[in-house]
């Protein structure tokens, strides 16, 4: 049950020549990969390309009827090894995910795939998740394009010139043997708007005629002789041949104005960025209509040397505005220049920062830095004339400004009562090293939990504390999800610690879903799936693996999970120990439920809802389990004593009836201030009555206290 449905949309790529398609960028993509006679599709979820799979899982149907095959790999590396039936057949083919690390885990069959090279046009569709939104280290795709020699597309974040890259990708793929990288940012992955439309095309050359008329070529497997041939093939042939398509395609842009003593060189994926610190600066309107000249590069790599040194030959300075570092962009055009003895002062992160995502802002002030020193003349004004200002010393930043406010686990989330037992047995045996992953569960690593060590990447999470193997006081506990399980810790993590006699403790926490990147399907899911097979139990994989010592929980039961870790971390029992927490992704539950209890409620049947709540009577504003939670639900609010000061604790109407605040009160013997309460909606008569009943009985004793006390008070 992916974090959302496309199958309204998809429909709208059965549209043909001449109409008009709308949608996101993903659905652009999508709509250019079948008017591109696209044969086979494959690839792994994760931001910001996740709702490409999702689009994609919902488009099987339409997908069929053109003969395409979409697998939703087990790992980008078994995404990437796909591309092997480009290599010997002219089947063209694509696959995606999330980059920098799905690049990292896809090497080997990338490098490969470069080395032995392609008949049938490769394109690898990259989440390029670089920037203040992105969840993971802050690196790009431009250094393996470089490494392997594979081509890197940067289309302008709108619909025409991204379906156009995804087609034109294929082309040069095939036009130089050589697959090729197109990277997409999170804001051209939802980019909204409209281009005229192709027909869809059904490959010309489908699997089942390659399968039937196979083809063997030792010179395109990757070993001696051939892998040295290979190298000499991609700087003889391949990359004069990709140079000579991009150049006569005009794959990059030429825009704004035609001359001028100064011009700026960006990247296309940074194109809408630049246009509007343009604007800001009164240099060019919102339709990019400017005459300071840009050279856009929609593709990044290679870098076009003719090109390049026509736009600079009669300028006196270019802007390279290239995000992120290191600055290969800037270092390859000084090279190209110098090397033609072209004097243009090439300037780059001079005015612009080295690391960072280039907003508008940031560009804004790049540009006048730029301008002050090589153009006064076209110094940036507003539409009133006035100088824009830059930003005076001392000014705070927003990120200053505006408190921070970290990502956490959602309201009800099945992970949070794990994180909650595993501080109380801190309480109890002192604190513990802890390898964490890849997952939801890493938010424990931010406060109110602050428990983790290390993150390593996804799947690895018992492999990074495999150098604490070693007789010690006190056991590891490593952290793994089942998505990270499924993609590569079931081998690298639990397998190594089999073979290798890890004494250490793993929690395997099994949500139902590959929760983090948008709640898609895996192996251990529960429910029936039309194309795939679920329901393959953890458990079983981890006892077939060698595992003796194995428990399962239930995370919701914070008592039994706190005894079960501490049974794990003080057993005599020697060998790999693994716990499997498990609960359902509260997320994708509440997604399937809400919707048919309203339906109920409003058919006017019996609902039972359940709720919990403190009393503000009972509560002394410790506020323990506040830390021990962090439910988005549980908050804060003014006491009603005016006797007393502190707030007390208080769960708003998020609440999805989880219970693990009242488990955390009884799991640590905290207050006794939480009570649970059933909603009942379309109650029965025997409902009316009992609440009758109970409203009689508790207004007896109310009343009969209120006179104890009055007595009491006033000695009547």
């Amino acid at each position: 049950m992916a974090e959302r449905s496309f199958a309204k949309e998809v429909e709208h790529l059965h549209i043909g020549s001449g109409e008009i398609f709308r949608g996101e960028g993903i659905l652009a993509v999508t709509k250019a990969l079948l008017q591109s006679g696209v044969s086979y599709v494959g690839g792994y979820q994760g931001a910001p390309i996740s709702h490409l799979m999702d689009v994609l899982a919902d488009a099987q149907g339409i997908l069929s009827e053109l003969s395409v095959h979409f697998e939703a790999s087990a790992s980008e590396a078994a995404a990437g090894a796909m591309l092997a039936a480009s290599v010997n057949y002219p089947l063209r083919g694509a696959v995606t995910w999330k980059s920098t690390v799905g690049t990292n885990v896809a090497s080997d069959a990338l490098a490969s795939v470069a080395s032995s090279g392609v008949r049938g046009g490769a394109l690898v569709i990259v989440g390029e998740d670089y920037g203040e939104g992105s969840s993971i280290m802050q690196e790009r795709t431009h250094a393996f394009a470089m490494k392997s020699q594979m081509w890197l597309l940067d289309p302008r974040p709108n619909l025409t010139s991204i379906v156009d890259m995804v087609e034109k990708g294929f082309q040069l793929s095939e036009a130089s043997n050589t697959p090729v990288m197109l990277e997409l940012r999170i804001r051209a992955c939802h980019v909204y708007g409209s281009l005229t439309a192709k027909d869809n095309v059904a490959p010309a050359f489908t699997l089942r005629d390659a399968m039937e008329n196979p083809v063997r070529d030792y010179d395109r497997v990757v070993l001696p002789p051939s892998n040295f041939v290979h190298e000499i093939e991609k700087v003889k042939h391949r990359w004069p041949a990709a140079v000579e398509y991009i150049k006569s395609h005009h794959l990059n842009e030429f825009l704004g104005g035609v001359a001028g003593d100064v011009g700026v060189i960006v990247q296309g994926g940074l194109y809408n960025t630049l246009i509007r610190a343009l604007e800001l600066a009164g240099l060019s309107d919102c339709f990019g209509e400017t005459r300071i000249p840009i050279y856009c590069l929609n593709v990044t790599y290679p870098l076009i040397e003719d090109e390049v040194k026509d736009f600079c030959l009669d300028k006196k300075a270019v802007l390279i505005i290239e995000e992120g570092q290191p600055d290969y962009i800037e270092q390859a055009l000084n090279t190209i220049l110098r090397n033609a003895d072209i004097q243009a002062k090439v300037v780059g992160k001079h005015v612009l920062p080295r690391a960072g995502e280039y907003t508008g802002q940031v560009i804004l002030e790049g540009l006048q830095k730029f301008f002050d020193a090589y153009a006064p003349s076209l110094v940036a004004v507003n539409s009133r004339g006035a100088r824009l200002p830059l930003p005076p010393d001392g000014q705070k930043t927003i990120a200053e400004i505006v408190p921070q406010r970290p990502a956490g686990f959602c309201t009800g989330c099945p992970e949070r009562p794990v994180f909650s037992a595993m501080k109380l047995l801190q309480k109890d045996i002192g604190k513990f090293h802890v390898s964490c992953d890849i997952g939801c569960h890493l938010f424990s690593i931010l406060p109110p939990f602050d428990i983790g060590n290390t993150t390593m990447g996804y799947g690895l999470g018992w492999s990074g504390a495999s150098a604490f193997n070693t007789a010690a006081l006190k056991r590891t506990i490593s952290i793994m999800g089942d998505g990270g399980f499924w993609h590569n810790g079931l081998t690298s993590g639990v397998g190594s610690a089999v073979f290798n006699r890890n004494d250490n403790v793993l929690i395997i926490i099994d949500n139902g879903y590959a929760a983090a990147t948008g709640g898609q399907d895996i192996l251990s899911s529960r429910a029936g799936h039309k194309t795939k097979h679920t329901n393959n139990p953890i458990a079983k994989a981890v006892r077939g693996i060698g595992v003796e010592w194995l428990k399962e929980v239930n995370t919701y039961d914070i008592g039994a999970m706190k005894k079960t870790l501490k049974d794990a971390m003080t057993t005599q029992k020697k060998g790999p120990k693994v716990i499997i927490a498990q609960s359902e992704c509260m997320l994708n539950r509440q997604r399937r439920e809400i919707p048919l209890r309203n339906k109920a409620i409003h058919n006017g049947k019996r609902v039972v809802r359940v709720r919990y709540g403190v009393d503000p009577d009972t509560c002394t504003g410790d506020h323990a389990c506040i830390r021990l939670s962090g439910c988005p639900s549980l908050t804060l609010k003014d006491n009603p004593d005016p006797l007393r000061e502190d707030p007390v604790a208080y769960v708003n109407n998020d609440c999805v009836g989880c219970g693990v605040c009242g488990e955390n009160a009884h799991a640590a013997v905290l207050c006794p201030s939480f009570y649970r309460a059933e909603l009942i909606y379309n109650p029965s008569v025997v409902d009316k009555v009992l609440a009758s009943v109970r409203s009689a009985v508790i207004g007896f004793f109310q009343k009969r206290g209120e006179y104890a006390r009055a007595k009491y008070t006033f000695g009547a």
